[in-house]
């Protein structure tokens, strides 16, 4: 299992997008990233659904630090999943033809 940060590829990209850059201390290895590129054909929406994926692994934490009513880890949750919620609204509002230049984009660099 790889895992990298070069800016030049849209796995690194995908890492900028999510703060995943720190490679010691990586959450999702080169091929967990790819597939969520293929399986959202952009790199925002990876970028959305691997912080929806990391969301998840956070919400099922049994070592949530509480405050009252307030945990830690809901906290990150919560902004992961904002961020995450964010990337597709831009994506869905994004007019077509600069969405089909993405789309190219990332098939000539996975065919390349």
């Amino acid at each position: 299992m790889t895992v990298t940060y070069d800016l030049t590829t849209d796995v690194g990209k995908v890492r900028l997008i999510i703060t995943d850059n720190i490679l010691s201390e990586a959450h999702f290895t080169d091929e967990e990233i790819t597939y969520f590129l293929t399986a959202e054909g952009c790199v925002n929406l990876a970028a959305a659904a691997c912080l929806e994926s990391w969301a998840a692994a956070y919400a099922l934490n049994a070592d949530n630090e509480h405050m009252g009513d307030y945990t830690y880890a809901q906290s990150i949750t919560q902004k992961m999943l904002a961020l995450a919620a964010r990337l597709r609204t831009n994506v869905a509002t994004t007019p077509a033809s600069d969405i089909a230049e993405w789309d190219f984009a990332y098939e000539a660099e996975t065919e390349g």
